[in-house]
């Protein structure tokens, strides 16, 4: 599974940033990206219910889609990537406090250039951890012999 929308980073973008713009705009990035969590869920939701197959499972293989496709995303688009960025950025301005002499601007935005950096790096790795969990865990309780929505 991927991300299919720039929605889907706005939270790691935010919590990049987060040195240098107001904490208000952080926490509504994640608002951005939780909207986009909520709108890919139902999306999925609306495609399990309009197959053609097994009428009679139409609802629960709905219910199903929404909720593994929330759990899936929340964490591996929002939880998970949020913190990480969160402390490569925290531990990044303290590193570069401890062991430089640069202006606290510059080494805000170079914090900001290592959170937006770091981006491309930690996602094939969430989302693989995250597939992981959910098989190991969640998926085993609505266990189904098609892959599950958040899955394609």
């Amino acid at each position: 599974m991927g991300k299919e929308s720039s929605g889907g980073y706005a939270n790691e973008v935010g919590e990049s940033f987060r040195a240098i713009v107001p904490v208000s705009l952080v926490w509504a990035s994640y608002g951005v990206a939780t909207a986009y969590v909520t709108a890919d869920a139902v999306d999925k939701g609306k495609k399990a219910a309009a197959t053609k197959s097994q009428e009679e499972g139409r609802t629960s293989r709905a219910a199903v889609a929404v909720v593994d496709t929330f759990i899936w995303q929340a964490l591996a688009s929002v939880v998970i990537p949020g913190f990480t960025i969160n402390r490569i950025c925290t531990a990044s301005l303290y590193l570069m406090g401890s062991r430089t002499r640069w202006p606290l601007s510059v080494r805000k935005w170079a914090t900001t250039a290592v959170g937006l950096s770091a981006i491309p790096f930690i996602i094939k790795p969430i989302d693989r951890s995250v597939d992981f969990l959910m098989d190991s865990s969640f998926r085993k309780l609505y266990s189904t012999e098609e892959k599950p929505p958040s899955s394609f």
